[in-house]
């Protein structure tokens, strides 16, 4: 007689846990179903993994455009060095001056711009991936590195 109660009561609380967790599955459809109008349950999770695939293509083509946006802001003007100086010791203040404009791949051009009394020249030296062709006189690099640390 103690067998039969112990096995009696062992199916009494299989059958209070079975009845817990189908009340917990029960109300997570219902809730997850609240807003559908649909009253079969295939239909909406059908509906609902249309939606997840349709929001997964357009995360990925957000992600091309940002990685596209993210290539092409590299060659837009991203670094400004600007020096100014004085080539004539012996003559007036800081009027000349070297401005140094690169893009993210430091390239770009160095302008430089030498005034006199009589007149103000502008030199303009090409930078392609941190070279110049052309050999840069002290404040050219100077803008040049200013432009870099920006």
């Amino acid at each position: 007689m103690n067998w039969q109660l112990i096995i009696s009561l062992a199916l009494c609380i299989w059958l209070l846990v079975l009845t817990v967790v189908l009340f917990f599955l029960f109300s997570f459809f219902k809730k997850l179903s609240k807003s559908a109008n649909e009253k079969d349950i295939r239909k909406l999770l059908d509906k609902i993994l249309g939606v997840q695939v349709k929001n997964a293509e357009g995360i990925e083509k957000l992600n091309k455009i940002t990685d596209r946006l993210n290539d092409e802001g590299f060659g837009h003007v991203q670094k400004i060095g600007l020096v100014r100086f004085n080539p004539f010791r012996e003559i007036g203040g800081d009027h000349s001056f070297s401005l140094a404009i690169l893009d993210g791949k430091d390239t770009g051009i160095i302008v430089t711009g030498l005034h006199t009394r009589e007149r103000t020249r502008i030199y303009a030296k090409a930078v392609k991936a941190g070279r110049s062709e052309i050999e840069l006189s002290e404040e050219e690099r100077k803008a040049y590195l200013k432009a870099q640390r920006s």
